[in-house]
């Protein structure tokens, strides 16, 4: 079955301008007819075609808050990015009591799981059990999926946990169940998100079996409906359960810190984990046990759904944390359900670059790509709609496309037919045009 991407387009605001097709880390954009096409087996949801587009085409949705109607106690599993989204915030339970009043029944922080999650790490660290190093961190849907697909050597370094939202969203749903004595169906299970790619994992986990979330809405969807409770609060409610290190790790560095004294390494941005992951695959491995990998600038703060500046968010972070415990919660859970927290599911490589499922069909394709690619500028232009000759080449060996799309090939055909180098030119834009000596 299809995944669901939550990145979409929008099509009547396309105009074709190619801006989006050279930040994409897996080349899923391609422009044709004045219109840009997601290839959906290539995209990771890292959101970087939404920042950069000029004409706000390209977006990302959650689920609609109309689903809270389809069961009769809803759970919000909040995400610490939410709390650094307020101005003025002096305690996250006023976040928390707001949330009670806007359809849901019950809270239970993603934060809390966060920190059940780092202790759990650091008595797997002190049991001495062995893992390839560095180990990296399952915390990032994006980064897992870009592991799948560029990078399948490295996933036996990625840990074996499960994300902080999907735990919480199996041990609030355990919760639940025992309060309320409704059957799991009757309980619906929401995240609030700050980002795209944890909409796509909610409803297509990298490592579960089966999704443990029944939907994901956006931060910037529940932001706006959270201003005016919070306001008429008569009442906040003492229903915070975590401390510094929950709440930190909405920032990149925050799940490191909470591993208390291992060597660890914090990237953020698409780009500079793609670097770090192209450096340990080369076998230039970093002076670190751990790497925690955010596609989003300054960690989850700085995902698309949030509706404040990533570093004015961690900011106000850090002045909530003042005055928190360290952590509050301990993962004490019986040996026969510790496995709870780890992944059902192996991590498998995602064949998104398939030339043909025959393997003697997909070689003479690769042939005729690197046949192709020899006699193309190499400039990577974009003009042909892709992001690189290389990408071209396959598009047209694969039926995406033709060697006419080229504005090199067209000067080509143009030269043959005029027999005027200058003439052929014309057809070029100016930055490409061979250069005029003057007369002399």
């Amino acid at each position: 079955m299809a995944m669901r991407h939550s990145v979409v387009l929008d099509v009547k605001r396309c105009r074709g301008c190619t801006t989006c097709i050279k930040c994409c880390p897996t080349e899923a954009i391609r422009v044709r007819g004045r219109r840009a096409t997601i290839l959906p087996d290539r995209c990771i949801d890292c959101g970087s075609c939404i920042r950069i587009c000029p004409h706000k085409a390209i977006k990302s949705v959650g689920d609609s808050l109309d689903i809270l109607n389809n069961y009769q106690y809803c759970v919000a599993l909040p995400e610490p990015a939410l709390y650094g989204q307020f101005h003025h915030l002096d305690s996250v339970d006023i976040v928390l009591s707001a949330l009670l009043k806007i359809g849901f029944h019950k809270v239970y922080e993603v934060a809390k799981a966060a920190e059940l999650i780092s202790d759990y790490e650091r008595q797997t660290i002190t049991s001495g059990v062995s893992k390839a190093t560095p180990q990296i961190s399952s915390s990032c849907p994006t980064v897992l999926r870009l592991i799948r697909m560029r990078f399948p050597k490295l996933i036996g370094h990625v840990a074996n946990t499960i994300l902080p939202m999907e735990l919480a969203a199996i041990l609030a749903r355990r919760e639940a169940e025992q309060e309320t004595g409704l059957p799991p169906e009757k309980i619906g299970v929401f995240a609030i998100v700050p980002c795209s790619s944890k909409v796509t994992a909610a409803r297509s986990p990298e490592g579960l079996e089966h999704p443990v979330l029944d939907g994901a809405f956006a931060i910037r969807d529940i932001y706006l409906r959270l201003l005016t409770p919070m306001k008429e609060l008569e009442e906040v409610l003492p229903l915070s359960e975590a401390g510094i290190m929950g709440i930190g790790w909405a920032t990149c560095g925050g799940e490191s810190a909470a591993r208390l004294g291992q060597r660890c390494a914090s990237v953020d941005g698409i780009q500079n984990v793609i670097q770090m992951l192209e450096g340990i695959e080369d076998g230039r491995l970093p002076e670190a046990d751990f790497l925690e990998l955010s596609a989003c600038t300054q960690g989850c703060v700085g995902g698309c759904f949030n509706v404040e500046n990533p570093y004015a968010a961690k900011l106000r972070l850090k002045g909530l944390m003042k005055g928190l415990p360290v952590s509050r919660n301990r993962f004490r859970l019986p040996e026969e359900e510790r496995d709870v927290v780890c992944r059902d599911k192996e991590l498998q490589y995602l064949p998104a670059f398939v030339l043909d499922q025959d393997r003697g069909v997909a070689f003479s394709k690769l042939l005729q790509i690197q046949e192709l690619e020899e006699h193309l500028p190499g400039l990577h232009c974009g003009s042909c709609g892709a992001p690189s000759c290389r990408a071209f080449a396959e598009d047209v060996v694969l039926g995406r496309a033709s060697e006419d799309d080229c504005i090199f090939k067209v000067r080509e055909r143009m030269r043959s037919m005029t027999g005027s180098k200058a003439e052929a030119d014309d057809y070029l834009p100016p930055p490409f045009r061979r250069r005029q000596e003057p007369d002399k």
